[in-house]
């Protein structure tokens, strides 16, 4: 008998012994390491997910100031290379102090357009001084948001599950507009936009990637973006909706030379404006963070936090040498980590490998930039909408009754929505108002923050939220 529970201990023990053996070496999606095959198609389908993003900073403002094609080029190749570096800066991560070692993707702010394009208008006729300018005022910026990450990084207290949930589901609505304008044809001054020719594109690339998704099992399915961009860019192609215009005027190799238009001014009006700006980005930039945290399964703490913000500082300050603008992450790539599944940051750094390869080739660049709004439009749909739906997977979490959980999220969302609503709503009101609340995104996060505040205080009423 005595040897019979002996023998029972000791199976049990090495049950333990087992069971804790495979917790200890099992490995977090996010650090999960991909055949190469499968790494280099999901990484694939990650660039030309952002890729429209990636060059319409650069086109905008070079525009503005009033760059040569040839500059603008320039501007682009610059661009995705900095964007690779600043990827594989956030996913790897550089010592204990920078990257938050996560799957995100990093490109241009458009927060900052606005901004941009205001100091390259005081400069009229010389695009250079222009620019010069406007990297002075980034590589301020960068500093900032470099030495502001830390306290930034304590605010985490104050978003609990209903304001991350309210955030996230904020971040998906507000950018389903812009899969709209580009389902449309993106520039509204062209006389084809919203041409049944550009709708029935997008349309035709939703349905396909849907179907997709629908009837390829496994990793086949999980490609189905990638595969309705390459498809709905070839039927654009069919029917000469594909222009090639980048293609035929780059150069085959290029190279990202420093201060390229010359040495970094420093103009005070031009560096407080972009400091505002960068105040908006942080907070658009914490509720990414947190979206990806989230969706990736990594704890979230406020070193990481810290950490994943200096990575938008360092890559800013490196950006003003190299003739770019401010970085933040990508919200469509966010939706691709849902939408698939596919949550390793190894994949997410061979996609920044693959942008320092762009940057490094600028027809491959404008190949990859060619890729139509439309289909562009049709894949937002989904991946923007999948923001969306982590944000409202999140708020099924919280307490709604016998609380004013409820109140905080529905004032925030309507408040956010005021500026896809009506764009010039705040035109009337000082510089500094538009400038600070012309993203719903960051007059939704401010009003969650504040009604949380309001109604739960800090770190009270857990259990209700």
């Amino acid at each position: 008998m005595d040897n019979e529970k002996t023998m029972d201990n000791s199976f049990d023990q090495a049950k333990v012994k087992t069971v804790n053996y495979e917790a200890e070496n099992t490995i977090a999606p996010v650090d999960e390491k991909l055949p190469l095959g499968k790494t280099l198609a999901f990484a694939l389908q990650h660039v030309l997910a952002m890729c429209a993003g990636a060059v319409a900073v650069p086109l905008i403002v070079g525009n503005a100031a009033g760059l040569s094609q040839s500059e603008i080029l320039f501007l682009i190749n610059a661009d995705l290379l900095i964007a690779g570096i600043a990827t594989l800066t956030q996913s790897l991560g550089i010592g204990k102090f920078i990257g938050g070692k996560i799957p995100m993707i990093e490109g241009t702010s458009f927060a900052s357009v606005n901004a941009m394009v205001a100091i390259a208008g005081t400069y009229k006729g010389d695009p250079y001084t222009a620019l010069t300018t406007i990297f002075g005022a980034v590589l301020i910026a960068g500093l900032f948001v470099f030495l502001v990450a830390p306290f930034f990084g304590k605010f985490l207290k104050f978003f609990p599950e209903v304001v991350t949930g309210t955030v996230v589901t904020i971040i998906g609505v507000s950018l389903l507009p812009v899969a709209i304008r580009w389902s449309a044809g993106n520039n509204p001054q062209l006389p084809n936009f919203a041409s049944m020719a550009n709708v029935f594109l997008a349309l035709g690339t939703l349905i396909l990637i849907l179907l997709l998704n629908k009837f390829l099992k496994g990793n086949l399915g999980n490609l189905a973006i990638l595969f309705g961009l390459l498809t709905g860019t070839l039927a654009a192609y069919a029917f000469g909706m594909v222009d090639f215009t980048l293609v035929k005027e780059a150069k085959m190799l290029g190279f990202v030379t420093p201060f390229h238009f010359g040495l970094p001014r420093f103009e005070i009006t031009a560096i407080i404006s972009l400091l505002l700006v960068m105040l908006v980005t942080m907070t658009e930039a914490t509720g990414n963070i947190i979206a990806v945290h989230k969706i990736s399964g990594r704890k979230l703490d406020d070193k990481n936090l810290t950490r994943s913000l200096r990575t938008d500082g360092f890559a800013t300050m490196i950006a003003s040498v190299f003739n770019t603008f401010p970085y933040t992450a990508f919200s469509q790539n966010i939706g691709l980590l849902s939408l698939t599944g596919i949550k390793s940051r190894y994949v997410v750094a061979v996609s920044g490998v693959m942008l320092v390869m762009l940057g490094l080739l600028p027809k491959m660049a404008g190949v990859i930039a060619s890729v139509p709004y439309p289909v562009l439009g049709g894949a937002g749909f989904v991946l923007f909408g999948m923001v969306a739906a982590n944000g409202i997977k999140s708020l099924s979490k919280v307490k709604f009754d016998g609380t004013k959980n409820g109140m905080i999220v529905a004032v925030s969302i309507g408040l956010a929505l005021i500026p896809v609503a009506v764009p010039g709503f705040y035109d009337n009101f000082p510089e500094w108002v538009g400038t600070l609340f012309h993203s719903g995104i960051t007059t939704g996060s401010l009003s969650a923050i504040l009604l949380n505040l309001l109604f739960n205080g800090v770190g009270e009423k857990k259990e209700e939220q």
